[in-house]
């Protein structure tokens, strides 16, 4: 590889390295904050920041920090869209197999944004919008994904976010939502029952090798969504999760 291409390479490296960076500082960050985390001389990162931002890929606050730009959701979008498409065959498995609704979700900053969705034939069933961003510690997907994190990765995400309490049972404490994540990764699932929603009760479980958290979950009324239900989910919901990341990894 020539030196000039070499060189050119290195600078994309470095561009998107601090477009991560400032995704996983919460969204925003100083240029000295970058500058220590990316290991770089303060006049490279502004430079390469003065180009994410005229090219909408960055912007600069008024408090001159710099954020992620309005370019990465156009790109998120389109991203998430053909992703949900290379797993709607899985959630339409699961949907067949169990009769309820399934979803797929990924970490979205610090929260959970639903990807794609295959509905339940009941009339009554559970129907969450593809797009929709919601919190992740009264979700079952937002749980199987933070099931992923270390402590004190959760601890600064809910930190962030928040905990709002959506129903008497929503988990309303850091602790009692990292005793709730340990269980999860004991066992190889989440649970929300009737956490974001009362009646409701959801399974979701890790996609496996995916490059960034990602969950797949079913879900439905308790009058259907059971103990006995569970029983026969759980080896399915793996099953169809091994298979959705097999199809991801294949494109």
């Amino acid at each position: 590889m020539a030196a000039g291409e070499q060189e050119r390479v290195k600078s994309v490296t470095r561009v998107f390295s601090l477009l991560e960076l400032i995704a996983d500082a919460g969204g925003d960050a100083t240029l000295s904050e970058l500058a220590t985390a990316a290991d770089l001389p303060l006049p490279t990162i502004h430079r390469l920041l003065r180009t994410l931002v005229s090219l909408g890929y960055a912007r600069q606050l008024a408090n001159r920090r710099y954020a992620l730009g309005p370019q990465l959701v156009r790109l998120g979008e389109v991203a998430n869209r053909q992703f949900g498409r290379i797993a709607m065959p899985q959630l339409k498995e699961l949907v067949e197999r169990l009769g309820e609704t399934a979803n797929l979700a990924t970490i979205d900053g610090d929260r959970v944004i639903y990807v794609s969705q295959a509905p339940s034939p009941h009339a009554m069933r559970m129907f969450t919008e593809v797009g929709r961003r919601s919190y992740m510690h009264s979700s079952g997907v937002g749980k199987a994904i933070l099931s992923q994190l270390d402590d004190a990765e959760v601890r600064e995400i809910v930190g962030r976010a928040g905990m709002p309490v959506a129903t008497p049972h929503t988990l309303g404490t850091v602790d009692a939502l990292l005793d709730d994540l340990e269980t999860s990764r004991r066992r190889g699932y989440a649970i929300d029952d009737g956490e974001q929603e009362i009646g409701v009760r959801c399974y979701a479980m890790a996609v496996p090798g995916m490059p960034i958290p990602t969950a797949v979950s079913v879900s439905g009324p308790v009058a259907r969504v059971g103990d006995d239900f569970a029983e026969r989910a759980i080896p399915v919901l793996r099953e169809v999760a091994a298979e959705i990341g097999r199809s991801v990894a294949a494109g």
